[in-house]
């Protein structure tokens, strides 16, 4: 009986031992630190960047597998070779403060064989900004003018309303000059303040919107070409957009009640997969479920391969009509996703957005 007990024990203990050894069998990762605090740093001073130093405490060499930074501000570097039993390796990051003023606190995830896969590392800081230079502040540049953007932006204009917006500017060649423009379209009234800057003098140009004389809806964009000293430059074009909308501010309660109201049946279209150049069509239904004529006022593709045909743009109350949509494939191929912008005198729905949505599949004549 004796014999037996010793016996089980020796296993016991021989199984015990074999664990053990399987255990310390593994690579261990030990970081010196695993955050770091720069402190204050100077955004003009560029990337700041700190070294985590980590030892191989197991029995079998360490491989970092990769490092992952949460943010694309940090870059980081590592020990790329295998890192024997008791050998140290790095892993740094590179944290780049430019145009990122203020504290900042990020994390770098790394990937390994050790028995804790993933460690996180973790840098921080507060960055002091640089000085603002007149590049910062004026970014575009025609000759010697420099301008705050190349776009004038109206963003929302009521039907038949005018607004004034300003764009700042900057002279800084050594000579003056004046800025006019040319292919202005009548809606639009732009003029400098003052006429003509001198070397180093800011002004403004004063840009006027008539949405009355525009005669159009929604999202629209206008370029004009900008003239330095009646000179076309390079790069001289300005981009003037504006988003048209009905007034609806002024109706009662009583007038809202008697206004159309487009509804549709659904507002997506899904053609599964097509070849290329094959074309798929699909009728939008929808019913005017107001109490007075609805107005298309206007129907918009977001790509040329969507041809968008309206059965009719003004609908009778109780009435139903249609859109049609017919997507043609040409030589696009992977997911599709093309939207058509509805825009009508319903109070409560002045846009409408519709979507085109499939597949198109690569024939082997195609490849």
């Amino acid at each position: 009986m004796k014999r037996v007990i010793i016996g089980l024990v020796s296993l016991i203990i021989m199984g015990n031992s074999g664990v053990l050894f399987s255990q310390q069998k593994n690579a261990s990762l030990s970081f010196d630190k695993v955050q770091h605090d720069f402190g204050k740093i100077e955004e003009s001073d560029g990337p700041a960047t700190c070294t985590f130093v980590f030892t191989n405490t197991g029995s079998v060499p360490l491989i970092i597998n990769r490092v992952v930074a949460s943010c694309g501000c940090t870059s980081p570097d590592w020990s790329k070779e295998p890192i024997v039993p008791g050998g140290k390796g790095f892993v740094k990051a590179t944290y780049n403060p430019r145009n990122r003023p203020n504290k900042f606190n990020k994390s770098v995830n790394v990937f390994s064989n050790a028995e804790q896969p993933n460690v996180v590392l973790r840098i921080m800081g507060d960055v002091n900004p640089r000085p603002r230079t007149i590049e910062d502040d004026y970014p575009y540049i025609i000759g010697g003018m420099r301008f705050k953007s190349n776009h004038l932006a109206f963003i929302k204009v009521k039907e038949g309303q005018q607004k004034t917006i300003l764009m700042e500017m900057v002279n800084v060649s050594e000579q003056p000059l004046s800025v006019t423009f040319e292919r202005v379209p009548a809606h639009l009234t732009l003029k400098t303040i003052p006429e003509q800057l001198q070397p180093n003098e800011k002004g403004v140009i004063e840009a006027t919107y008539d949405a009355g004389k525009k005669n159009d809806w929604g999202f629209v964009i206008d370029r004009v070409n900008v003239l330095l000293n009646e000179e076309a430059l390079k790069n001289n074009l300005l981009t003037i957009s504006a988003t048209i909308e009905e007034d609806f501010t002024g109706l009662s309660e009583e007038e809202l009640k008697e206004a159309p109201s487009i509804q549709f049946d659904t507002k997506t279209f899904d053609f599964g997969k097509i070849a290329q150049k094959a074309s798929v069509s699909h009728e939008f239904q929808f019913t005017n479920t107001g109490k007075s004529n609805l107005v298309l006022r206007k129907i918009s593709s977001s790509c040329g391969c969507t041809a968008v045909i309206p059965k009719e743009k003004v609908i009778p109350p109780g009435q139903s009509s249609s859109i049609k949509a017919t997507f043609s494939a040409g030589t696009r191929r992977g997911k599709q996703n093309k939207t058509i912008t509805i825009i009508t005198n319903d109070p409560k729905n002045t846009t409408v957005i519709l979507r085109v949505t499939g597949d198109v599949e690569v024939t082997s004549s195609n490849d």
